[in-house]
């Protein structure tokens, strides 16, 4: 092991554990602070009742929202027609694995397996950043993605930090030329989540990047694996040929939540005039949250375009493009800070920037610390931050 892998997996999980029994203590501490929104079930698994104080609110302040759905699938499969397939599979089979071997825990599985996926993709990030930017930027992006406002959906059972796994691996695995590993992590990648298929087409960007820089090999490995990032995608489109005679289920379920198409600008354009114009009004703060977190994000986006290399341009691009092509017309950004958590390029820029302008790292962990209390109280308390 070298040392800058000894120093990765020091700084990383040294990171990810102080965040981690913070927001363990922030549950405990913030459930019923405030009136809670009531509890919304999902079909075949009920949200319980109203969050009340406890010990027990170390774990279960978790199980909020999407995580409901994950768990259902995971115990009793997809069931067609009530918007479970637009969750993809990867996440929910492997809670229902770890569930098996520790006996019958679904909801304990699931904050394992995201849990344990975020620290090592923590650990493989920092990696990844050293070598691409500098350990500067590595370690504060680490702290951008590991403490930051909206991180604590790599902490609860969500699928992001699974995500988050398996795209800075296959990224780091095309870098090093390992096409294997590369094109495996792509493919679970795609079994993850929606958007998993562009790590597939960022891989065959940067084959074809390095083939044209000059380097000695043949470009098809490289295309062979991004070809086997997009099975992941395919093979989970049959499941639904088969199963429901649809195998675009998983796009036209998305209908169960009302999302319709707009243009990217229009739903950024339409953002920011919702975010102040209700500003005053009693759920105003939603779209200006959304707007603070998500805006600096598709900044970044630009500046990851014009400078770093183009497998990364479009893994960030695509990434933000397309879910703001498919939006909630009344909250146009819902969920996007969730969504684009793992766009780790862009968390690079944003450091590079705080640097440039030498912003100290102590400001950063501060402010991100208010507003990740923040959005943990209104998460805990099921207001509609998801």
């Amino acid at each position: 092991m070298t040392e800058r892998t000894r120093d990765a997996i020091r700084y990383s999980l040294t990171v990810f554990i102080i965040v981690r029994l913070g927001l363990f203590l922030l549950g405990l501490a913030t459930v019923a602070v405030v009136v809670p929104v009531e509890p919304v079930d999902v079909p075949g698994w009920p949200a319980g009742d109203l969050p009340d104080p406890g010990l027990h609110n170390v774990f279960t302040a978790w199980e909020r929202f999407d995580a409901l759905w994950f768990l259902r699938i995971a115990e009793g499969g997809y069931i067609d027609g009530d918007g479970s397939a637009a969750f993809f599979p990867a996440f929910p089979l492997l809670i229902r694995a770890v569930s098996f071997v520790i006996g019958g825990h679904p909801f304990a599985a699931a904050m394992i397996v995201s849990n344990i996926a975020f620290a090592a993709a923590l650990c493989v990030l920092y990696l990844l950043t050293a070598e691409e930017r500098s350990v500067d930027t590595a370690r504060t992006t680490v702290l951008l993605l590991g403490a930051g406002p909206a991180s604590l959906f790599f902490y609860a059972p969500y699928s992001e930090a699974l995500f988050l796994l398996f795209a800075v691996v296959a990224f780091r695995s095309a870098r090093h030329r390992s096409w294997a590993l590369a094109g495996g992590a792509a493919l679970l990648g795609a079994l993850t989540r929606s958007i998993g298929v562009v790590i597939a087409a960022a891989i065959a960007i940067e084959a074809i990047h390095q083939w044209l820089e000059g380097r000695r090999g043949s470009l098809l490995p490289g295309l062979a694996a991004a070809v086997a990032g997009g099975l992941g995608t395919a093979g989970y489109l049959v499941y639904w040929q088969f199963k429901g005679d649809d195998w675009l289920a998983p796009l036209h379920q998305q209908a169960t939540w009302q999302r319709s198409f707009r243009w990217p600008w229009e739903t950024l354009f339409d953002a920011t005039v919702r975010a102040y114009r209700y500003l005053g009004e009693a759920n105003g703060g939603y779209w200006l949250l959304d707007w603070l977190l998500v805006v600096p994000v598709v900044a970044a986006a630009v500046y990851v375009t014009a400078r770093y290399r183009p497998a990364y341009a479009l893994y960030v691009a695509a990434g933000i493009l397309i879910p703001l092509c498919y939006v909630f017309e009344p909250r146009p950004l819902m969920s996007m800070p969730r969504f684009v958590l793992p766009l780790f390029p862009a968390f690079w820029a944003i450091a590079e920037v705080l640097r440039r302008f030498r912003v100290p790292r102590l400001a950063v962990v501060g402010v991100s610390a208010a507003l990740l209390g923040v959005l943990t109280l209104l998460f805990v308390n099921w207001y509609y931050v998801f």
